[in-house]
């Protein structure tokens, strides 16, 4: 009898011992970088993507990193707004409402807008102000809108005042895209491109507001003396993309300071918006060149921190459309958005961080 006793004995301290393993095992930390994700009506963190950095690659006060990932949703594709515009895909339609627009998809194809993305005509230049993912021949649908331009209301040269003709530009600076992505202010907007009107001005050594219209941006960034001295940073940086297949996304640094991400779910579709992205990035670092100070350096394990410390924030939901969901975490340092696509299980298509 004590012999069988001491077997059980001997087998249930095994069994313990085996649980406890597990449970401790099961506890240790995961190396990955934290990705959101959802479940039901409630996000939540959990271990996910695992990001690669590779960088900087520096002009000036610029530097940027590249993000390398895989392709989250290969074989799906997207027109960006953009390429719908020049090949007369889509049509934005001018509202006569400050804040909001109207677009059609004439497509097969979704078209992808993201917020920032400039449109150019109408009674007044626009940004829009959140992403959102046009479904093909979607028919007249609102998109929400800022304008970029102050004081006209009216037909601007040869352009159409009913519709706007082009998306060749994004809003180029952290505050512009806080001031319409968090604080939702058009006055805020309206400042903020006066400020980095002036900026710019002071740093090209010339006004760069146009006689045409003095408080559009869109002009501002189409000045001469702007596109002469962006020309050098794309010249510069606008091929590092071309070393690597894997690339997802960038983040970037300006006079040392880490300012900005964006990260997609598609190699294909970061490649179409890499050169209005760089532009945007170029035109924001010629405002905020400091001459004569030489910036510290910023790591990649800086940009990995700035990335996963963004997605700890205190969380917010809110559907755009029936097809489109926005999350926002936001904390005293950093605000992130991250659009949904519904139609794909609810996959994020866009990564968008913002150091404050």
């Amino acid at each position: 009898m004590k012999k069988y006793q001491l077997v059980t004995f001997a087998v249930l301290c095994l069994l313990v011992s085996v649980f406890v393993g597990f449970s401790t095992s099961a506890q240790e930390p995961n190396p990955q970088p934290f990705n959101i994700t959802q479940s039901g009506q409630s996000a939540q963190i959990q271990r996910g993507t695992k990001y690669r950095i590779s960088g900087p690659y520096t002009h000036k006060n610029l530097s940027i990193f590249l993000v390398h990932g895989g392709d989250r949703i290969s074989g799906k594709t997207f027109l960006t707004l953009q390429e719908a515009l020049a090949q007369k895909k889509v049509i934005v339609y001018e509202t006569k409402e400050v804040n909001e627009l109207a677009i059609k998809n004439l497509s097969n194809q979704d078209v992808y807008v993201q917020a920032g993305d400039i449109v150019r005509g109408g009674e007044q230049d626009r940004m829009m102000s959140m992403d959102l993912i046009v479904p093909p021949k979607s028919g007249r649908i609102p998109i929400a809108a800022f304008c970029v331009e102050s004081g006209r209301w009216s037909k601007r040269g040869t352009e159409q005042a009913g519709s706007f003709s082009s998306s060749e530009n994004s809003v180029s600076t952290k505050e512009l895209k806080l001031a319409a992505k968090r604080s939702n202010s058009q006055s805020a907007v309206w400042e903020n491109v006066s400020v980095a009107q002036t900026k710019l001005s002071k740093n090209v050594g010339a006004s760069v507001n146009s006689s045409i219209s003095s408080s559009s941006l869109e002009l501002s960034v189409g000045n001469a003396k702007v596109q002469e001295s962006t020309a050098s940073y794309i010249n510069a940086l606008s091929g590092i993309l071309q070393r690597t297949s894997d690339v997802i996304g960038y983040a970037f640094a300006i006079n040392g300071e880490v300012n900005s991400a964006d990260v997609y779910a598609s190699r294909t579709l970061f490649a179409k918006l890499w050169p209005k992205l760089l532009k945007a990035s170029a035109v924001e670092a010629i405002a905020e060149l400091q001459k004569d100070q030489r910036p510290q350096s910023v790591t990649k394990e800086t940009i990995l921190d700035f990335l996963a410390n963004s997605e700890k924030g205190f969380a917010k939901e809110k559907d755009v459309t029936a097809r489109v969901r926005l999350l926002t975490r936001e904390d005293e340092r950093s605000i992130f958005f991250e659009t949904r696509d519904r139609h794909q299980k609810d996959a994020w298509i866009h990564r968008n961080y913002i150091r404050k």
